[in-house]
């Protein structure tokens, strides 16, 4: 099958098992899952005398798929190959290798086949945008670095695909992106936020966020500038994983991927993946680092997949504090509402744990002296509530746009939480 039809099918097979029912779903989610297991999972030499069952199998970490790189795809392939064929342009014969941006100070390398661009391709169309695509679209994906995922959709004459390197400065491309008119922008919030501000003259179709938090601040700016709704597209190194529907639901992509959930307390989990659709990098029962909280509700669209009311953030940047009564965590989510809800006037701050009792609020001089004062407050009183031994510190500063990494509003920097 060559890569057009490989995307178009991809992009049928998506669109059809979304619209059946619940349970017509899982049992054929079920049936991939099981030919995923026999046929693809003992290919890769981790896996080439693991047990037969999905729930026996250990539990995988970007540690372990870094330091055992060739033990994890299907052609041995190292990472000094990887590092050294992303190094040159990305591929591998007929491979192609990316790698995460590292701004979590640990890079993640991916390896997947020609076959598999395509059918990422396929599936995110279907997902992101059905309707645009027999109109013809213009893409302006704006993020660090070019993976070489996205080369595939340039083989196809419905779609127009431009990149924009978010490492250098907005400004040296912002004549390039208004020329291009995308239709379509898939950018990190905080440049979406910029295109606002400086008033970049976009009219897209579609707008999505991705690569960090969508904070609850990020919307209505981004909204109101393009008078759209605001999409997400949920993926990192390890695979696409979730993308809002039209109605606004952002559901899982259970099409490819099966989840678990791993309990994290104050009603968030933490997703275990195994993505059955992928043939050349095997990943099974992988722990992601982020925070999810589910939808107990279906989405009003009717898809059969389920959704995610929020992407609270990294476990990574959960607070580590000691208590009276022992060690306690505060999760993202909690911690950026209780700046937020302080007062309304506040729409960027900037929260960080630096040390075992020491945290620092940054709030932009330009906010009112009062609103500062009301979120220093909410924080230490969150804080004394859970009986959390920590001092907040409040630091007026101006919060520039940081372009050379993802911008992470509540952030722990303990070394155990790296």
């Amino acid at each position: 099958m060559n890569g057009l039809a490989e995307a178009a099918g991809s992009f049928a097979l998506t669109r059809w098992v979304s619209r059946k029912s619940r349970a017509d779903f899982e049992r054929w989610q079920a049936a991939a899952l099981r030919r995923f297991l026999d046929r693809d999972l003992p290919r890769a030499p981790f896996y080439r005398h693991a047990p037969a069952r999905l729930a026996d199998l250990p539990v995988t970490e970007k540690a372990l798929l870094m330091a055992r790189f060739e033990d994890f795809n299907i052609h041995g392939f190292t990472a000094t190959e990887a590092w050294a064929a992303l190094a040159r342009d990305g591929r591998a014969g007929a491979l192609t290798v990316g790698a995460s941006t590292g701004t979590s100070g640990n890079r993640g390398l991916f390896v997947i086949s020609e076959a598999e661009k395509y059918r990422w391709l396929g599936a995110i169309l279907a997902k992101a945008a059905p309707d645009l695509l027999w109109r013809g679209m213009r893409v302006a994906i704006i993020l660090p670095q070019n993976t070489g995922l996205y080369d595939s959709a340039s083989k196809s004459h419905l779609i127009k695909l431009a990149f924009f390197d978010l490492t250098s400065e907005p400004e040296n491309w912002r004549g390039a992106l208004e020329a291009f008119d995308p239709t379509v922008i898939i950018a990190p919030p905080k440049m979406l936020r910029h295109f606002a501000a400086e008033s970049f003259r976009l009219q897209p179709k579609r707008v999505f966020s991705v690569a960090e938090t969508l904070d609850p601040v990020d919307r209505p700016a981004t909204e109101d500038f393009f008078r759209l709704p605001l999409g997400q597209i949920y993926m990192a190194t390890e695979g696409l994983f979730a993308v809002t529907c039209r109605q606004g639901g952002l559901h899982l992509a259970e099409d490819s991927v099966f989840f678990e959930f791993e309990p994290a307390g104050e009603g968030l989990v933490t997703p275990l993946v195994t993505a059955f659709r992928r043939q050349t990098q095997i990943m099974a029962r992988y722990r992601m680092n982020d925070l999810l909280r589910l939808s107990k509700e279906p989405c009003r669209c009717g898809s059969s997949l389920r959704c995610v009311d929020e992407i609270v953030g990294r476990m990574d940047d959960v607070f580590r504090l000691f208590s009276a009564n022992g060690p306690i965590l505060v999760t993202p989510d909690v911690l950026r509402n209780a700046v937020l809800k302080a007062d309304r006037r506040i729409d960027d701050f900037r929260l960080i744990q630096t040390g075992p009792e020491s945290i620092e609020l940054s709030l932009p001089p330009t906010l009112a002296d009062d609103a500062a004062a009301a979120a220093h407050h909410a924080v230490q009183a969150l804080l004394d509530a859970r009986k959390a031994v920590a001092t907040v510190a409040l630091i007026r500063a101006p919060l520039p746009l940081q372009t050379s990494r993802k911008l992470r509003r509540v952030e722990c920097r303990l070394e155990q939480a790296q």
